[in-house]
This record gives structure tokens, C-alpha cells and sequence, in this order.
């Protein structure tokens, strides 16, 4: 086996560093679709109008993340994720320009372009770190560094019902996150050890973050190969097959959510934005505790069991009048659909070699991330001719089929950092906690 690549010291701050990456994107994402029901009123969008809007997003998220690979290969994660996440700023700005400030639709699908395509890239790369760290970390921590991407959106839509509330300008609220996000950006990723086998290229720096094994940089082209050679592993579509079903039900969500309770059972739009809230929360929480569960009970049976709850909270949303009953459905939907997505990245990190690891992250992100992002446009669609809580039933078939293909996410070498790192002193004690 192969002695640990980071000390403790430089462990901490890589896994802080990735914590911080999640945070911005989960805040970008949510800061505008919270604020999505003033924008559709302040720009005369209908329901299928805002679906198409959002699918200038989508299209360009799916670019970003058909593009991530080549460009983690050719810059690395440190260049890739920082830029991405200024074209997500970018982004953010012209959607608060074209929502409020000057209304205009092309305006806002152009921004959605921007931020779309940054967040889709800076999606796999961020996965791919965090895949990397918890690796060598040694203990389930997927879950909860997709907890901080659930914190962020908390944060974002907090912040967005209280903006509205307030009567800010979407533009002013957009462009404050914006700044926000582009600047922690920057300063987040100099905490990321180089990584010459995920495509950064080697420098004094690696030297510094405590790195033991500067390896020569592998070909631009080799490493693209093998990005692409995982494509035929069954397993590895199965466990893109979860994902798919978990990310429909958290991209609809994020999409939809506000709308299905403001549209489809009559809540005023700040109500709304609190139900989007209680469903962050309810995810956030859920990946806060799951690590330590899925250590306990296994990666299948952790699946299955929320794959269940999933489909009980999602009837409880659709079909209940109460408001109760609808609080209770959207706290299950959110737990539902918490772990799917990180369980999916760790059971794809499980192999041995390293290299092969990161392309296996990177084509689940891809799967999973082209349903985040193309399943909510559907969601709009067939909204707008069966109505938003008729359309949220796709899901529940999704789901199913989710906890059906659990067992292709069976631990394969023991927990993360089984996979050829052993625990010395320098590493041990480091737990993954916020």
C-alpha cells in the first residue's frame, strides 16, 4: 500500500477548501430560483415560458458538464473550479439585470447560460475533489460535503425570503451574491493540494501542501482516454441509474418546489419560499447525519430506505390538502432524496487506482447532473399541460427505480480510505466534520 499523500495539516485545509466550494454553489443555485416567482411576474413569463428559460440553463449545465473532464485534464481542479465559479458570478449578474433591473428574457436566459454552464463544470470537478479527499480522509464524508451544498442553499433562500420580504431588487440581492461567490472562490481553491493524477500540473506548490508523491504529469490525452474508457462498465451505469432517480427528485425540487406550492396548492409566494426552505433543511440535515449511518448500515440498504421515504414524501406533496400534510411530504422528499447523489460518488470512487477513480466520478456526475439539470425543463412542460403536481408523479417512478439499482453501490474495498491509503498519525483523528 501507499503511504498517505497529505499531511493532517494540509488534509483539513483541502477538505475545508471543498466544504467552501459546495457552500458557493449551493448558495448560487438557490439565491435565484428563490427569488424565480418575482422574476416570471416582473417578466410576464407563463409556467412553460419559465420551463424554456430554464432550459437555456440547462443545455449550457450540460455543456459544462460534458466539458468538465477535459478541462480538469488540461488546467486542473484549482484553474477549473475557480473559473467556473466566476462564470457563475457572471451569471448571477445578468440574471438580476434582466429580472428587475432592466426586464428583459433574453437577458436573464443569457445569464442562465452563464451560470449554468460554471455551475454544470464546477458540478464534476468539485465531486471529483471531494471524492479524492475522502479518500484519504478514510471515513464517509461524501455526504456531508454535500451537506455544505444543501447549507448553501439554505443560506441562499434565507436570504432570498428575506429579500423579499424587504422588497430588494433581485438585481441587488444577485449581484451582492455574486461578488460574494466569486471572491470566496478565489481564495478556496489555494487550499487545494495539486494533484499532477486528476490533471493539475505540478509546481513548489505541491511541495508545500504537503505532497509526497509529485509524480510526473500524465498526457493530456492518455488521461482523456481513461476518462472515457469507464463508459462501458455496467456497474457504473447502475450506479448512474441512482443517481439519475435522486437528482430528478432534488433538481425538481430546486426548481419547482416554490412554484408547485405557490401554483398548485395556493400558498403566497413568501409561504413558498419557506417550503423550499424546510426542503434544504430537511437535506442538509439528512447528509449532516448520513455518513455515520452509512458506515453503520452499508451503502444499499441506506439507499433503499430512503429511496422509500422519498416516494412516501412525494405522495404526501402531490396529493395532500393540509398544510401539514404538505410540510411532512416536502421534510420526507428532502430526506428522500438526500444521499443518492454523494452515496452514488463514493460507491464510483471505490476502485484502487486513483486515476481511475476521478473518471469514474466524473461520468456519474455526468449522469447525475444532466438529470439535475435536464429534468426540471421536463417538469415545466408537462406542467404547463397536466399542471405542476401531476408532473411531479415522473419522479416517484424515478425513484423506484432508484432503490431498485442500489445494490451496484456495494462497498467493493471497505470504507473510503481502504482503497490503497493507510492511517498513520498524520491522518488519523481527521473526521470529516464541519
Amino acid at each position: 500500500m501507499s503511504a498517505p499523500t497529505t499531511t493532517r495539516k494540509g488534509l483539513t485545509a483541502w477538505r475545508n477548501a471543498v466544504f467552501a466550494i459546495f457552500f458557493l454553489s449551493g448558495l448560487s443555485l438557490a439565491s435565484w430560483v428563490a427569488r424565480l416567482p418575482e422574476v416570471r411576474d416582473e417578466t410576464g413569463l407563463s409556467t412553460q415560458g419559465v420551463g424554456l428559460v430554464i432550459l437555456s440553463g440547462s443545455i449550457a449545465s450540460v455543456l459544462g458538464l460534458i466539458a468538465a473532464p477535459p478541462l480538469m485534464a488540461r488546467f486542473g481542479a484549482r484553474i477549473g473550479m475557480a473559473g467556473t465559479l466566476i462564470s457563475v458570478s457572471l451569471g448571477l449578474v445578468l440574471i438580476g439585470i434582466g429580472g428587475s433591473l432592466a426586464p428583459s428574457v433574453p437577458l436573464i436566459a443569457i445569464g442562465l447560460a452563464f451560470a449554468g454552464f460554471g455551475n454544470g463544470a464546477v458540478d464534476v470537478m468539485m465531486n471529483v475533489e471531494g471524492a479524492e479527499a475522502e479518500r484519504e480522509i478514510g471515513r464517509t464524508v461524501m455526504p456531508l460535503m454535500h451537506a455544505f451544498f444543501s447549507f448553501g442553499t439554505v443560506a441562499g433562500a434565507g436570504i432570498a425570503a428575506a429579500a423579499a420580504a424587504l422588497d430588494i431588487a433581485v438585481f441587488t440581492h444577485l449581484g451582492t451574491i455574486a461578488a460574494i461567490i466569486a471572491v470566496g472562490a478565489v481564495i478556496a481553491v489555494r487550499f487545494v493540494p495539486h494533484r499532477t493524477e486528476l490533471g493539475d500540473p505540478a509546481d513548489a506548490s505541491t511541495a508545500s501542501a504537503g505532497r509526497a508523491d509529485a509524480a510526473p504529469r500524465r498526457p493530456f490525452g492518455e488521461r482523456l482516454r481513461d476518462g472515457l474508457r469507464v463508459w462501458g462498465d455496467v456497474q457504473l451505469l447502475l450506479i448512474g441509474v441512482i443517481m439519475l432517480g435522486m437528482s430528478f427528485a432534488e433538481g425538481s425540487a430546486n426548481d419547482w418546489l416554490t412554484l408547485a406550492a405557490v401554483d398548485g396548492h395556493g400558498l403566497e409566494p413568501a409561504a413558498g419560499a419557506a417550503v423550499f426552505t424546510v426542503f434544504a433543511v430537511s437535506m442538509t440535515t439528512a447528509r449532516v447525519l448520513g455518513g455515520p449511518l452509512i458506515d453503520r448500515f452499508g451503502r444499499v440498504l441506506t439507499l433503499r430506505v430512503l429511496a422509500a421515504t422519498g416516494v412516501i414524501g412525494l405522495s404526501m406533496f402531490i396529493f395532500g390538502s393540509e398544510l401539514w400534510v404538505i410540510i411532512v411530504g416536502t421534510v420526507l422528499w428532502g430526506v428522500g432524496a438526500s444521499m443518492g447523489f454523494p452515496v452514488g460518488m463514493s460507491a464510483a470512487a471505490d476502485v484502487p487506482d486513483r486515476a481511475q477513480a476521478a473518471a469514474r466520478v466524473s461520468a456519474v456526475a455526468i449522469i447525475g447532473y444532466c438529470a439535475f439539470l435536464v429534468g426540471p425543463p421536463f417538469i415545466g412542460f408537462l406542467g404547463e399541460q397536466f399542471g405542476l403536481l401531476n408532473a411531479l408523479l415522473v419522479i416517484l417512478v424515478l425513484m423506484v427505480m432508484a432503490g431498485l439499482a442500489a445494490p451496484a453501490a456495494r462497498e467493493r474495498t471497505g470504507k473510503p480510505g481502504a482503497t490503497g491509503v493507510e492511517e498513520h498519525p498524520e491522518t488519523t483523528g481527521t473526521t470529516g466534520t464541519a
